[in-house]
């Protein structure tokens, strides 16, 4: 009888003890799935950043790859600005008549500097940023309500390619005849770019600052044949007949020899907004400038749109400033630092920050790993699986 009583509580104590370890190693494994996943996308951004890196060391033959691979990343942002005009604009019958017979435009601001290593990202942007003209956008009809027939589909040859936007029945069924019927919707795509940084000082003083205003220029011309398509064809579209003063203001803007005339960005992006483009901003890291520009446009239109006052201007656009992880939030669709509220000054803090600004962004950073900087090495990709492993444990528990 002792025997067996020892038998039964030995049993139960396995029991208890497996059942208590159970939830541990289910989570242990979630962790490691999860952080597999994190370390395969992390290397296949490597494998990506290395190919790029190779094409110019290899010769011009692959140049084609390079072209191919920086146009990848131009398509999938001009697509995620598409869809979401689309999805907020469906009420709004003078945009869907402007989809199918003027098409949208698609302004890119970037901030890169004319030095260094930014310049070549700045003409690899140019030509990416040009090539989305042989992109045109259609409407249908999802096959049914699963969320892999909402996905946009791409077809066509480098000559030409289609991008498909299934919509729900219902809604499909409200839109312009033109459109249900396979319209197609031309993309006319703008770029802009003002370096702010130091680096942009070197090269206005020292270098050459010729490709952005080259880029600037052609950008106007297109954007100026595309208002007055706009006016010839629907000429009662609601904001374009202030179109003729913000030309003109831009082709002043442009004529004149300004350091870090930032005065052209705003203007083309209130010209944008006028004519229901899509806008993304970026930089090199789309970190520090691109944050700073997207958080003071956020805060001109809940002042201009939503009624922001004045005075709460600065603590808004302070507020938004002070916390990193705001801006990986408002980040997603726009698709480095130097904004205040006055203009762009690479060495000037937010508005009223001045004291307490680099601190306290230090602080509220969240632990959020740099994959580029810490696959340098091996050791380090170790360690970040580690640290990644200790965060998700913690997050589980």
């Amino acid at each position: 009888t002792k025997s067996q009583n020892a038998g039964c509580s030995s049993s139960s104590s396995s029991s208890s003890w497996q059942e208590q370890l159970l939830p541990l190693v289910v989570t242990l494994r979630d962790c490691v799935r999860e952080a597999v996943s994190k370390a395969r996308a992390a290397m296949t951004f490597v494998v990506l950043q290395g190919a790029l890196t190779a094409t110019v060391a290899q010769g011009p033959e692959r140049i084609v790859q390079r072209r191919h691979a920086v146009f990848s990343q131009a398509l999938s942002a001009v697509v995620c600005g598409f869809m979401l005009k689309v999805y907020g604009g469906l009420e709004d019958p003078e945009f869907l008549q402007q989809l199918h017979s003027v098409g949208i435009l698609a302004q890119f601001e970037a901030l890169l500097s004319t030095y260094g290593e930014e310049e070549g990202m700045l003409e690899d942007m140019e030509v990416s940023v040009a090539d989305l003209s042989r992109v045109a956008f259609t409407i249908t009809e999802a096959k049914s309500e699963q969320l892999h027939d909402f996905l946009p589909t791409l077809r066509g040859t480098w000559a030409g390619f289609v991008v498909e936007v299934p919509l729900p029945s219902e809604t499909f069924a409200s839109l312009p005849q033109e459109l249900k019927d396979g319209s197609l919707i031309q993309v006319e795509s703008v770029l802009f770019n003002i370096g702010i940084n130091q680096h942009q000082s070197l090269a206005e003083r020292f270098g050459d600052s010729s490709l952005q205003e080259r880029i600037n220029q052609q950008s106007g011309e297109r954007l100026r044949a595309y208002c007055h398509s706009l006016r010839d064809k629907l000429p009662h579209t609601a904001g374009v007949q202030s179109l003729s003063e913000l030309l003109s203001a831009l082709d002043r803007s442009l004529e004149v020899k300004k350091r870090k005339n930032v005065e052209v960005l705003w203007i083309a992006g209130t010209m944008c907004h006028k004519v229901n483009g899509i806008r993304l901003t970026s930089c090199k890291s789309a970190k520090d400038r691109t944050a700073m520009s997207v958080t003071l446009e956020q805060c001109l239109i809940l002042r201009e749109q939503h009624t922001l006052s004045q005075k709460h201007f600065s603590m808004a656009l302070d507020c938004m400033r002070r916390s990193r992880l705001s801006w990986g939030q408002m980040l997603g669709c726009y698709a480095h630092s130097g904004f205040t509220i006055s203009g762009l000054d690479p060495d000037e803090p937010p508005s009223g920050l001045q004291s307490t600004w680099l601190p306290h962004c230090l602080a509220s950073r969240q632990h959020f790993y740099p994959v580029a900087f810490l696959l340098v090495t091996s050791h380090l990709l170790v360690l970040w699986l580690i640290l990644s492993l200790v965060i998700l444990l913690a997050k589980y528990q």
